[in-house]
């Protein structure tokens, strides 16, 4: 498929996010815990240029907006509030189709700087999906004040991903959020992420599951993290194929063939 092709095919499907994005501007999703100050950020980095309602079918409220920097418009994503991608709450399956299908061109986790630890897991999670991700560590002045110290170089290092330090209320790191995000967009840059390794058992079985779905999922070449789907599927979660078969239902019978087991999904119950 050429990239023209691709582009309208990607589109089609961020509809059935309600997104309507004809003129391709650069789209940035906004994931993290709740009470990070996610949504500080959004109202921060789009001002009075957004809107709210529902997402399609969910009674869980939506936030779009629009910022504009150096010239070039962005279109920003307020996605629910979640622990997780894990698809065991409406926000969490929410959340993890949109960056899993609608495939934002950026990933913003933010993290609060106070809870590091807890707030991780979903940064994590999303790196195991999308390497297009940007962590935010809001609340750096409450972590200041409980005497927690961050090193900012090292976690970036470590992650291998852009980390910005931010104290949304004051508006501190929201230009930085902005130039990365403009760069990473002028200059196409993709990062490497870290990869979450396992044990010998499960890496053995990623390893024999991956070649199964790429024989018989074809249609997702380019459009999905074959190691995440692979995980997705060794843990149970059959919900990632009712969501494929959803976003990309001239494909459901080779989806239905997996689901009612006629392929040998070794280690998948």
């Amino acid at each position: 498929m050429n990239k023209s092709a691709e582009s309208i095919a990607l589109n089609l499907i961020r509809r059935n996010f309600n997104i309507k994005n004809d003129d391709n501007k650069p789209l940035i999703a906004l994931a993290g815990n709740p009470n990070t100050g996610k949504s500080t950020i959004f109202n921060g980095l789009t001002g009075l240029r957004q809107h709210t309602g529902n997402w399609p079918g969910k009674t869980v409220n939506r936030a779009e907006g629009y910022y504009r920097y150096k010239g070039r418009e962005f279109l920003l994503i307020d996605l629910p509030g979640t622990y997780s991608l894990l698809a065991n709450s409406t926000e969490e399956l929410i959340a993890r189709d949109f960056i899993c299908f609608a495939r934002p061109d950026i990933t913003l986790v933010v993290a609060d700087a106070t809870n590091l630890e807890r707030n991780l897991n979903l940064a994590l999670q999303v790196l195991e999906l999308s390497t297009n991700t940007v962590l935010v560590m809001n609340l750096m002045d409450e972590a200041e004040r409980k005497g927690i110290k961050i090193d900012v170089k090292k976690l970036e290092s470590c992650l291998q991903i852009p980390v910005i330090p931010a104290v949304a209320r004051d508006g501190k790191g929201l230009e930085e959020i902005k130039k990365t995000c403009y760069r990473i967009i002028r200059e196409g840059i993709k990062f490497k992420g870290i990869q979450m390794s396992y044990s010998r058992e499960i890496e053995e079985k990623i390893a024999g599951l991956i070649p199964v779905l790429q024989r018989n999922l074809t249609f997702l070449e380019d459009k999905i993290n074959w190691r995440w789907l692979a995980l997705r599927l060794l843990e149970g979660d059959k919900t990632i194929l009712y969501s494929i078969s959803t976003y990309f239902p001239v494909y459901r019978e080779a989806v239905n063939i997996i689901q009612k087991g006629d392929v040998q999904l070794d280690g998948v119950n």
